[in-house]
């Protein structure tokens, strides 16, 4: 017997969530706000979240679909005076063993918080972070720690006091992983607090949790202080942040040294300029000496914002020692850190500054043997660039770019060509005529394949970045003089260069500059030169084809050619014909 149409869309719903296969379960609950539509918001509250409830016994999955789509649930229920009705099956959810449910649980418990009256914050809010801050399993006490700061706000003064009592009890927790969550919420509900319960019950749980025997949970007691300075005034900040400050950059565990030098100029900024000059300052060349690269490295990517801080005078006489021994560190990942940050210096300490302490690192970074750190130096010219101006950058750096073009170790050449359009865009056309342009031109004519193949690909990027029209005028007509060179490496490299420039190029390019040096080419008398040709020529049609003018070309020229190459005595040239043939 068919069920009655009303109770259709719930007898479905029931069928799928306890069907065997978890694929049917999780498109019904991916269906909830459908069904609760088709239900109505009296039966979606008198039937289906109490359904939802009885159903929490699922796979992972399909509970952390679920526990996201109740958090925008209150609609399909009958709007904000109803949203209490949501708590009990996202409580259950909050105390499950899956992390990622019980986060999910905790962020839409977030979202219906503030829709709830004072009545419903003291009825059933407040009650369900009580039963999960007390809950037997650490999953319910681990997932309170979240709820604090959203219900805090809303409550009444004495629940308020009780509250902060019990995230007290919480930072106190023989559980590490609660104290853990205690630590990553803490800075939140700091925000929430008066300053006077800030520095009389928030401040207290903090420097117990700065003090915790596991460093997973002092690590992250950082952003705890950064949200914790941020309340503060600079006098309040001297007397309560700056000595727990000192004790974490000097602390045994390398992972929470890591976290301050991460987060060092929030902390910075957080306690103010006069603070961080008097005080900071050599905690933060203490984190750049760490003994451990992971710290050097973040603190390497704090410079430039910690040096605006503390201005030009500091960096040259304190820090300034540091990053030129970071130059030469043993580690490559900390020389790539600095390389990225370096450049953010220069507008700080000017122009006659950088030409003399930065500029001679900048070169000495631009031939670092690790490939990273040459990058990240030559990406970030631009800023230095704005301060020195583009003839003492190039005269500077020009020696270095062509020492790395010309070395001896093919994949030291191939690095610096990947560089070059970057540079280029950066330093300008002018300056890549007159310094670069010959250097591109060379490779193409190496003795290493890879090398000639890339520099092809970086003629392409060069046109992209500086446009037809200057290709037009520069490269081209090189790139197709080598078309009648005796050496077929030559000609192969003009092919080559053809394929890759063709996507950037327009259709009138290649009529009248490139389809007579191909037509030339189709009878090379070179095997791998013609089906290279055809591979060529298969990249020109769909450009050829883009314009009506150049149409009739691929036509009247390029397919006749391909005819002629699919009766090759080559097979690989019959068969790159025959595939450029199949392009429509």
């Amino acid at each position: 017997m068919n069920p009655e149409p009303e109770l259709y869309p719930i007898a479905v719903l029931i069928d799928e969530l306890r069907h065997d296969d978890v694929s049917l379960r999780l498109n019904a609950i991916k269906r909830l706000s459908t069904i609760a539509l088709a239900l109505g918001p009296q039966r979606a509250r008198d039937e289906l979240i109490p359904f939802l409830d009885e159903s929490i016994d699922d796979e992972d999955e399909v509970l952390l679909v679920l526990a996201g789509e109740l958090g925008d649930f209150i609609e399909y229920i009958g709007g904000a005076s109803f949203a209490h009705i949501l708590l009990q099956p996202l409580e259950n959810l909050a105390a499950v063993e899956e992390t990622m449910v019980r986060d999910k649980a905790v962020e839409s418990l977030n979202k219906i918080c503030p829709a709830l009256n004072e009545t419903q914050l003291e009825q059933y809010y407040i009650p369900l972070v009580n039963r999960l801050t007390v809950g037997d399993w650490f999953t319910s006490r681990t997932s309170a720690t979240g709820l604090y700061a959203s219900g805090y706000a809303l409550a009444s003064a004495a629940t308020q006091e009780h509250l902060r009592k019990s995230y007290g009890q919480l930072c106190a927790d023989d559980t590490p992983m609660v104290r853990r969550a205690a630590a990553t919420h803490l800075g939140a509900f700091a925000k929430k607090v008066s300053k006077e319960h800030l520095v009389s019950d928030i401040i207290p749980q903090f420097s117990k949790l700065a003090q915790d025997e596991q460093d997973s949970v002092r690590l992250l007691t950082v952003t705890d202080l950064v949200a914790i300075a941020e309340e503060l005034s600079p006098e309040e900040c001297k007397a309560y942040v700056l000595q727990p400050l000192k004790v974490m950059v000097a602390d045994k565990s390398w992972r929470v040294r890591y976290m301050i030098a991460d987060n060092y100029v929030k902390l910075s900024k957080a306690v103010g300029e006069d603070i961080t000059r008097d005080d900071l300052v050599s905690a933060f060349v203490r984190l750049l000496k760490d003994n451990e690269a992971e710290v050097r490295t973040a603190a390497a990517g704090q410079i430039p914002g910690f040096g605006q801080l503390v201005g030009k005078d500091t960096i040259l006489n304190q820090i300034l020692p540091c990053v030129r021994d970071l130059v030469t560190d043993t580690s490559q990942h900390v020389r790539a850190a600095l390389a990225m940050h370096i450049g953010g210096l220069a507008p700080i300490l000017g122009m006659e500054a950088t030409t003399e302490y930065l500029l001679p690192l900048f070169l000495q970074l631009l031939k670092d043997e690790f490939s990273d750190v040459r990058l990240n130096i030559i990406s970030k010219l631009e800023t230095v660039n704005s301060v020195i101006g583009i003839e003492l950058l190039s005269q500077s750096l020009l020696p270095a770019i062509v020492e790395l073009a010309e070395d001896k170790q093919w994949r030291v050449r191939l690095a610096i060509i990947d560089y070059i359009p970057l540079l280029a865009t950066q330093l300008g056309v002018a300056f890549f005529n007159e310094k670069l342009g010959g250097l591109c031109m060379a490779w193409l004519g190496d003795s290493v394949f890879s090398v000639r193949e890339a520099a092809a690909i970086n003629l392409r990027r060069l046109t992209e970045a500086f446009g037809v029209e200057w290709a037009k005028e520069t490269i081209i007509p090189k790139v197709l003089a080598m078309g009648t060179h005796p050496n077929y490496l030559y000609r192969m490299t003009t092919i080559f260069c053809i394929t890759a420039m063709a996507p950037a190029v327009t259709p009138e390019v290649i009529r009248d500059y490139i389809l007579p040096t191909v037509s030339n080419l189709v009878s090379d008398p070179i095997p791998n030169i013609r089906f290279n040709v055809a591979k060529s020529i298969e990249a020109l049609i769909p450009v050829l084809l883009q314009n009506s003018d150049t149409r009739h070309l691929v036509e009247q020229q390029l397919q006749p050619a391909l005819v002629k190459l699919s009766e090759d005595t080559d097979n690989d040239v019959r068969f790159f014909s025959l595939k450029a043939l199949s392009v429509k």
